[in-house]
């Protein structure tokens, strides 16, 4: 039984998405504003945070778009995952991240102010605050 739901947020940022791109998909540009440091053997990744730290794995990647990863601890929950995109308008050219992730009902609100303090963080690291 999967009672994770869904949940999509836009984040506006002030970056070429090339830039943009290599922080959210190689280890160097992710340990910059995702978490304290990150390693990665071929599809797998791990998010290390102060005493702690998690596995993903890399289920997908479009270069220059989106990275998608599924926590490892979550391997029984096969609906799961997180995705970043880089979302461009093409009319004026304003480049959004977009995060689709999944929480349990009563974590939805939570999830979504860890992903602004994550963004936040990474505007700050782009100079785009």
């Amino acid at each position: 039984m999967n009672d994770k739901i869904r949940f999509d947020i836009e984040f506006p940022i002030h970056a070429s998405p090339q830039l943009l791109y290599q922080y959210i998909s190689t280890p160097s540009g992710l340990s910059e504003w995702f978490s304290d440091n990150v390693n990665s053997r071929g599809e797998l990744f791990t998010f290390i945070w102060d005493d702690s730290e998690e596995q993903a794995k890399l289920l997908s990647k479009k270069s220059g778009e989106r990275v998608k990863f599924r926590w490892l601890n979550d391997e029984d929950d096969q609906v799961s995952y997180f995705e970043i995109r880089i979302q461009v308008d093409e009319i004026t050219k304003d480049v959004s991240l977009m995060i689709t992730d999944f929480a349990e009902e009563d974590e939805v609100d939570e999830a979504k102010m860890l992903w602004e303090n994550q963004i936040s963080d990474l505007k700050h690291v782009l100079g785009s605050v």
